[in-house]
């Protein structure tokens, strides 16, 4: 992960470091899954109440990927947003509680 001062301001860093830790959950030590870490960032962002617009704007672009699985399986979004919130929880040390922002 680069260090904060690599970036332009801290509301781009933290949308980043939320991916990577997205990403940390799938180890079979933790969640045990894989693909949703864009998804987790954007949540967490959210839950942050990060102003990353430009954040925003390169998540749009990185989840242009998923209408390709989107148009074979109309259910996927459902389970990444599952499986994403999970990671999420995870992240924020909430284990049962639901998000309450997205």
């Amino acid at each position: 992960m680069p260090v904060l001062s690599q970036y332009d301001s801290s509301d781009e860093y933290y949308p980043t470091l939320f991916h990577e830790l997205g990403h940390s959950t799938g180890h079979k030590d933790r969640l045990n899954r894989k693909g949703v870490a864009e998804i987790t960032a954007a949540m967490l962002v959210s839950q942050a109440s990060l102003a990353a617009e430009r954040a925003f704007k390169n998540s749009v672009a990185y989840l242009q990927s998923w209408l390709r699985a989107l148009k074979d399986d109309s259910k996927m979004i459902v389970w990444a947003a599952g499986k994403a919130e999970a990671a999420a929880r995870f992240i924020l040390g909430e284990s049962c509680s639901p998000l309450t922002t997205f």
